[in-house]
């Protein structure tokens, strides 16, 4: 058998946390649909949380001003902002169980479709794919788990790219080691799959020959493919025993895609011998189903790419311009060409050095993130039903991988899986967003939603946005105003990874946070334009959609005022904080349903207080960004084994959060305002929690410790005495005849950059307190 793509000697799997989670299998693919007592109570929640908003307004505020006349100014604005704030928070409770509410009615109405009417549809339309990986700087095992889950899909016709986005010579030898590693991997896994492919594949053409001849099957046949199935099952218990199972991905991929496929063949390897012995007849058509199914495991085309390596195309640093790269080339046949600026493809039909080939769906899947066996399949397959022609992105929302072992790594997948609750129910309203970190996209659609411009005379055409850092969003705005509609698939199909520490969630989540009011002026103007035109647009999906690209915004401000002002007692009411109580036991019901402790609805609350911060500086960077027009750097999630240290700024805020808290409630307490202490005590408590169990005392302060090291260390600059660069246009000789005859006189060519580049930095050092451009540091918790 083939060698397996991992090391075969397991090493020594990390040191889990106290109260981090114990190893399990994953969420079940279709959950249990949700009863009538649960569909009920959703629907209690919602009218609950309404006539209480509404009850506090009157109790609260009306009969304040009918009983006492119009208060004085002071009273009266914090009347006004405390009602705007408790609003807003409402508003977005009530919007999660509106969700939640549209989940609930998917999941008892959802039916699997049988396997045997997946294949004879795809028995017939042999739909093509391609499958891109967008990877910067990732860690080769990680990259190697996503490829194989891509690889072994089960479609007609699949190549799985990996878009390698590194530096071409970088300086570090451990960043060069991994980049040459990952150039690799496209090769290691079509090795892999050779011997699987070249058996399964003459099966099938045997059969194919044989049923031209004859309808009927023999037992013979029945029992050779029968064996190829065993064989099958072996060699992929082989690969799943000798994969390397250092991580919960890795171990997810090593059981819940190689296993189980594994699993699979066996299974229909002993149900065709259960037909053997029943001396049933099995249609010759059926065979050649069931052996084209071994065929498609196997037959994924691996390659890579690197737009960095041809000068005429963006390089600019996000995620959104190395798909568009890419997706600019598709449908085309390049000759590639060596010139002054590097090396550029040209168009040539006659004598091509690379082929590009355009297919049907594109899927776009992060270097992190992992598929099930029959991820494609079934949402290929139901894009092709009759009526859904119009749906341009399909998706299942990611989950988390199961036995984290730090205490944040297992908070964090709790939101995460809640979050696929929420991304359900809001497809059942029309509301669905595109996910980037897996989608299946048609592209027709992809070439609707097309934008070209002209950068130093070449064009850039563009697919997916990257005016913001969270590019999918904007570009489900513009996939809606041209018509086409998105679609979440009410199955757990997909995972993907979380971060395990405090540095690497700040920058996922800071760049979740930005980007959101950006986009919400295009989601108002399509509503205006699609009423002036008269089409019907539903108010559920309009505020949906409004309240998931502001909620950050509004909550993390709205927070830190009712954590920051002390508020009169008289606004203070039991009725906003019954408003409440629906969200939060929804959420502890969910989160015990999906496996999780009731009690974890309190760690979630922990957990967003620390992320307050967090969301802070990603709203911040929004504004920002609209106020320079400007472009803000993607930042990557940190994908490192070590810990990656948090910005000092976000872990002091932190603590400032517990420490004001505190003194709040000993003013409250000195004041008699029971309801504020109380307010005050229950966020203290919980922030100090979250700073030990999340965050961890040791940690923080290395953090902190290392932020203001940086802060006082004064950047080397060159010696004054340096010479100059010596002036070319003074000696004929000197002159670049070539740099003259292609960029035109008068242009050095000492200072150029790639396009997209923007203008040569050299020795830039990275910004005061900013740890996370150099920090990887390990210090348990």
């Amino acid at each position: 058998m083939s060698d397996q793509p991992g090391s075969t000697i397991p090493p020594t799997p990390p040191r889990r946390q106290w109260g981090a989670e114990k190893p399990r299998p994953p969420l079940p693919a279709i959950g249990r649909p949700a009863s009538n007592a649960a569909t009920w109570m959703g629907g209690l929640a919602i009218a609950a949380t309404i006539l209480l908003w509404l009850a506090y307004l009157r109790r609260t505020v009306i009969s304040e001003i009918v009983d006492h006349g119009i208060p004085g100014s002071g009273f009266l604005a914090q009347m006004v902002a405390y009602v705007v704030v408790m609003t807003l928070l409402t508003f977005s409770a009530l919007m999660f169980l509106v969700a939640r509410q549209g989940a609930m009615y998917r999941s008892r109405s959802h039916h699997r479709v049988p396997r045997a009417e997946i294949d004879a549809h795809f028995g017939v339309e042999q739909n093509s794919m391609t499958v891109l990986i967008p990877s910067y700087k990732e860690d080769p095992d990680v990259v190697r788990s996503t490829m194989l889950s891509a690889a072994l899909q089960e479609f007609p016709d699949l190549s799985v790219v990996l878009l390698i986005d590194d530096p071409q010579d970088p300086a570090d030898q451990l960043a060069a080691e991994n980049l040459t590693a990952c150039r690799a991997l496209p090769q290691q896994i079509n090795d892999l799959l050779r011997e699987p492919r070249q058996r399964f594949t003459g099966t099938r053409e045997r059969l194919q020959a044989q049923m031209e001849g004859s309808e009927a099957t023999t037992p013979d046949q029945v029992r050779a493919l029968a064996l190829d199935f065993v064989w099958a099952a072996d060699w992929l218990d082989f690969q799943s025993a000798s994969y390397s199972r250092s991580t919960t991905t890795e171990e997810f991929v090593a059981q819940e895609i190689l296993g189980s496929l594994a699993n699979d063949t066996r299974e229909t390897a002993a149900a065709l011998f259960a037909a053997l012995d029943a001396q049933a007849v099995i249609p010759m058509a059926r065979l050649v189903q069931l052996s084209t199914r071994l065929v498609w495991m196997f037959t994924a085309r691996l390659s890579s790419f690197e737009r960095k390596s041809f000068a005429h195309l963006s390089h600019e640093a996000n995620k959104a311009m190395n798909l568009n790269a890419y997706l600019g080339l598709m449908g085309g046949s390049y000759k590639i060409v060596d010139t002054r600026l590097g090396r550029v493809l040209r168009e040539n039909v006659a004598d091509p050095d690379l082929v590009i080939p355009r297919t049907e769906y594109v899927l776009t899947l992060d270097a992190d993130s992992v598929l099930l066996r029959e991820y494609c399949l079934r949402l290929v397959y139901h894009l092709e039903l009759p009526g859904n022609e119009g749906i341009a992105v399909i998706q299942t929302p990611y989950s988390a991988f199961r036995g984290a072992p730090t205490r944040l790594e297992r908070i964090a997948g709790a939101t995460t899986d809640q979050q696929f609750i929420l991304h359900q129910g809001m497809t059942y309203f029309g509301a669905t967003f595109w996910v980037g970190a897996n989608a299946v996209i048609r592209f027709a659609a992809l070439e609707d939603i097309e934008e070209v411009s002209f950068e130093d005379g070449v064009p850039v055409k563009r697919y997916v946005q990257d005016r913001t850092v969270i590019e999918d969003t904007e570009s489900s705005i513009d996939l809606i105003d041209r018509g086409w509609t998105l679609y979440n698939y009410p199955e757990r199909l997909s995972y993907s990874a979380t971060p395990p520490d405090y540095g690497s969630l700040a920058v996922q989540r800071a760049r979740w946070a930005n980007g959101g009011l950006l986009i919400l002026p295009k989601l108002l103007r399509y509503a205006r334009h699609m009423r002036k035109e008269g089409h019907r647009v539903r108010r559920t999906s309009v505020m949906l959609r409004f309240n998931y690209m502001a909620s950050i915004a509004w909550a993390s401000f709205g927070l830190l005022f009712l954590l920051a002002f002390p508020f009169d007692s008289r606004l203070l009411s039991p009725i906003i904080i019954g408003a409440a109580l629906p969200y939060f036991l929804a959420i502890s019901y969910d989160l015990h349903r999906m496996g999780y402790k009731r009690t974890d609805v309190f760690r979630v609350y922990a957990f967003n207080l620390i992320l307050l911060p967090v969301n802070l500086s990603g709203t911040l960077k929004s504004l920002q960004q609209a106020a320079t027009k400007s472009k803000i750097p993607f930042a990557r999630t940190p994908k490192v084994k070590d810990r990656t240290a948090a910005p000092a700024l976000m872990i002091l805020f932190a603590y400032l959060i517990a420490v004001y808290s505190f003194i709040t409630l000993a003013n409250d307490i000195r004041n008699e305002n029971w309801w504020n202490g109380a307010f005050a005590a229950f966020n203290g408590v919980l922030t100090l929690y979250a700073i030990v169990a999340f965050i961890g005392v040791r940690n923080s302060i290395v953090d902190v410790w290392l932020g203001m090291r940086h802060w006082i260390r004064v950047p080397a600059t060159p010696a004054s005495g340096a010479p100059s660069e010596p002036d070319s246009g003074s000696n004929p000789a000197s002159v670049d005849w070539e740099a003259v005859l292609y960029y035109g006189p008068g242009v050095s060519t000492s200072g150029r950059t790639a396009r997209g580049q923007g203008a040569p930095v050299t020795n830039r050092p990275p910004r005061r307190g900013d740890t996370r451009s150099r920090v990887r540091t390990e210090s348990p918790s």
